[in-house]
C-alpha cells in the first residue's frame, strides 16, 4: 500500500476541526473518517497482480546510441488499472523515462516505451517492474513489484570504424607493390616469364618450355597471410580511466580496428583477453566472422583487481600461435609491476615472433608539464616529468628486447597501432 499526495492534503485539512474542537472525540472521528476512506479507495483500486507483463527487447545496441526497450502490460482484472509504473533497469542503462503514467481497461494491454541511453559496456538487466495501482479517489494505492528480467547487450562503439576505409585503401596499395618491393621465394603461384641468367633452374616450368620452345620460370608472390595474436590486459592497470574512459575499452576498441584490418587485409586474427587466466578467446574461424565474434567476446570483460601472470602469457600465446606471427600486447606501460614482468615476456616472444606493445598515454601529464605558475603546479610538473621518463625508459627498454611500440592517447590509438600494422606489413616483417 501507498499513500499519495491527496491524502496528506486530505489529513492536512482534518486538522481544522481537530484545532477548533480540540477533544478526544473530534479527533477520533476524523481519524475513523481517513480510514474509511483509504480503505474504500484501495478496495475499488485494481490489483496489480492481475498484470501480466512481458517485454520487447532489442537484441543489442552500440555504447552511447539510444534505444526504446517495449514493456507490454495486460490487465486482466474487472476494473481499469490507473497508476504508475516504474521499470527497474539499473542506473548504468540510463532509463530516461521510468517512471511513466499508466491506464490500462480491464481486459486490455498498453505498451509503454521506456527510452535507454546505456552508459558502460556490458550485458545491463531489468530485474523487475513495480506498478502502483491508484483507487478512484487518488488517496491511496495498491503497489506491487513484479518479477518481469530483461537483458540489453551493449556494444563496444567502435567509433574508429570511421578509420577503417583509409587504413585499408593503404594496406591495398602495399598489396599491388608487394611483388616488386619484396624478394625471396613465397609459396603462391603469380605468373610465368622468360628465363634470365641467374634464375633458380628449380623454378623452370618444364611444360610452359615445352609448349612456348624456350624456358621459361615460375615465379612466387611472398607469403604474407601471417597470424595477429591479440593481447588484451584485463588486470587491474585496465581498470584507470584516461579521458573518462577505462583503459579496457581504449584497449578494446584499438583490438577491433587491427583485427578488422588484418582480416580483410588476408591475415588470420586470434584475440585473447587475459590476466591470471584467460577471460575470452576467439580465433579466425570463416572469413567475415571473426569482428563480430571478437565484439560479443568483448561485451562481458571487465577489469580484475589482480597483477597480470606475465610467466605464463608466452605459453598462452603460443596455444593460439603456430608459427611466427604478429604478438600485439594491449598493455600499460606504467612503472612498477608491468616492468619488471612486460620487459622479460616480450623478450621471450620477440624470439619468435614479431611483437608490438600498444598503450595509452595520459594526455593529463603533458598538461601538468605546462603549468608552473604555483609552487603546487610546480610540484605536480615534476611528478609528472619523472612519470614521463620513467614510461620512456620501459618503452626503451622494450624497443631493446625486440619490440616495437605504440604509445599514444586514447583518440590517437587505434589508428597508431592500424598505422604500425602496416609498417610491419610494408618492411616485409609479416
Amino acid at each position: 500500500m501507498a499513500l499519495t499526495g491527496r491524502f496528506l492534503i486530505l489529513a492536512l485539512a482534518f486538522t481544522v476541526p481537530v484545532g477548533l474542537f480540540p477533544v478526544p472525540g473530534t479527533i477520533l472521528w476524523s481519524l475513523l473518517v481517513l480510514l474509511v476512506l483509504v480503505l474504500v479507495d484501495l478496495a475499488l483500486a485494481a490489483s496489480p497482480r492481475r498484470l501480466t507483463l512481458t517485454r520487447d527487447l532489442p537484441g543489442s545496441v552500440r555504447l552511447g546510441e539510444a534505444c526504446t526497450a517495449g514493456l507490454v502490460l495486460l490487465n486482466d482484472a474487472g476494473r481499469s488499472l490507473h497508476g504508475v509504473v516504474r521499470d527497474g533497469w539499473q542506473p548504468s542503462a540510463g532509463a530516461v523515462d521510468a517512471l511513466q503514467p499508466l491506464t490500462v481497461p480491464a481486459g486490455e494491454r498498453r505498451r509503454l516505451a521506456v527510452h535507454l541511453v546505456p552508459l558502460r559496456r556490458g550485458d545491463l538487466h531489468a530485474r523487475h517492474v513495480t506498478v502502483r495501482s491508484e483507487g478512484p479517489l487518488g488517496l491511496a494505492a495498491r503497489q506491487r513489484t513484479i518479477p518481469c528480467p530483461g537483458r540489453l547487450r551493449v556494444l563496444p562503439p567502435f567509433r574508429s570504424r570511421r578509420l577503417l576505409p583509409s587504413k585499408l585503401r593503404r594496406l591495398r596499395e602495399l598489396d599491388g607493390r608487394a611483388a616488386v618491393q619484396i624478394r625471396g621465394a613465397g609459396t603462391e603461384f603469380d605468373s610465368l616469364r622468360d628465363y634470365v641468367r641467374g634464375d633458380d633452374v628449380r623454378s623452370i616450368d618444364w611444360r610452359a618450355t615445352a609448349r612456348r620452345q624456350s624456358v621459361v620460370v615460375r615465379t612466387w608472390r611472398p607469403e604474407r597471410d601471417r597470424k595477429v595474436v591479440i593481447v588484451l590486459d584485463t588486470s587491474r592497470t585496465s581498470a584507470a580511466r584516461v579521458e573518462d574512459e577505462p583503459r579496457l575499452d581504449t584497449g578494446i576498441e584499438a583490438a577491433l580496428l587491427l583485427a578488422a584490418l588484418a582480416e580483410r587485409g588476408g591475415d588470420r586474427v586470434a584475440f585473447l583477453a587475459f590476466d591470471r587466466a584467460v577471460r575470452a578467446r576467439v580465433e579466425s574461424a570463416s572469413k567475415g566472422s571473426t569482428l563480430s565474434r571478437l565484439v560479443n567476446a568483448a561485451v562481458p570483460l571487465e577489469p580484475r583487481l589482480i597483477e597480470l601472470d606475465w610467466d605464463r602469457l608466452p605459453a598462452e600465446v603460443e596455444a593460439v600461435a603456430g608459427h611466427r606471427s604478429l604478438v600485439v600486447l594491449l598493455t600499460s606501460l606504467d612503472a612498477g609491476g608491468a616492468e619488471e614482468g612486460l620487459v622479460p615476456a616480450a623478450a621471450r616472444l620477440a624470439g619468435r615472433h614479431v611483437v608490438a606493445v600498444a598503450s595509452v598515454r595520459d594526455p593529463l601529464l603533458g598538461r601538468l608539464l605546462t603549468g608552473r605558475t604555483s609552487a603546487s603546479d610546480v610540484y605536480r610538473a615534476a611528478a609528472a616529468e619523472r612519470s614521463v621518463l620513467e614510461r620512456s625508459a620501459l618503452a626503451d627498454a622494450l624497443r631493446g628486447a625486440g619490440a616495437e611500440i605504440a604509445d599514444a592517447e586514447p583518440h590517437q590509438l587505434p589508428s597508431d597501432l592500424a598505422d604500425l600494422y602496416i609498417r610491419l606489413k610494408a618492411a616485409g616483417r609479416l
